[in-house]
């Protein structure tokens, strides 16, 4: 992990991606676990990487559509590959889905920078109405000045288009803002954009993008402080 001491120096608001970064996305197949039986970790991990493949295809064929559903066609992929398991499971995942838990440090972190005076905010693909509930179920709309989706800009990340949509929302410049991710890929294009960036490397991955490296890695959001 890189020092992130004093990389909130200047930082005029701290913009989060969601699915990953403050929520959970394993947590919604962890909840049920047991029904789901010994492929509940490989139906998760399809799950996940079907739903962020859509993304990247649709953005580069020039379509879009609402991340809601990708994430049922992700799902509805990943419960045909593991065919044991049950079916009738998939209503009680997508509920879960959309109920999605917090990493247990958000909450905290984000009134830290609040007090700060340091404005916070998601930039999420999650389009507004999936987000929106999520961040009512995790009761963090108090700790949040702005919810963004890329739903404005009709484009997935990482389009420049979709970083861009923040500047205008919160009328700040790309160097004002540090962006958050535990998705290396996202921060790349955070990068690119102009953004700081900070990689919260939850799993300890290794470094992929060198050419646009984060300004600072951390374990947990925690680190940010």
């Amino acid at each position: 992990m890189t020092d992130a001491s004093g990389s909130l120096a200047g930082v005029k608001a701290a913009v989060f991606d969601a699915y990953g970064t403050l929520f959970d996305v394993n947590a919604a197949v962890q909840r049920y676990a047991e029904a789901v039986g010994p492929d509940a970790d490989h139906l998760s991990e399809v799950w996940r990487n079907k739903q962020l493949e859509y993304s990247w295809t649709l953005a580069l064929m020039g379509r879009y559509a609402a991340f809601w559903d990708l994430t049922v066609r992700a799902l509805d992929y990943a419960l045909a590959l593991h065919p044991k398991v049950d079916p009738g499971l998939r209503e009680r995942l997508l509920d879960a889905y959309r109920d999605l838990d917090a990493y247990p440090e958000v909450p905290g972190v984000l009134a830290s920078l609040r007090k700060r005076g340091i404005r916070t905010a998601i930039l999420t693909n999650g389009n507004a109405a999936m987000v929106d509930r999520a961040v009512a179920s995790a009761g963090l709309a108090d700790h949040l000045d702005a919810v963004l989706s890329v739903d404005d800009a009709q484009v997935f990340k990482t389009h420049p288009d979709a970083y861009r949509s923040a500047l205008t929302r919160l009328a700040v410049g790309a160097g004002d803002v540090l962006f958050c991710s535990s998705n290396r890929w996202d921060v790349a294009g955070a990068a690119a954009f102009g953004f700081r960036t900070a990689w919260v490397n939850r799993k300890g991955l290794p470094e992929e993008y060198a050419d646009l490296a984060p300004s600072s890695v951390v374990e947990s959001l925690d680190g940010l402080l």
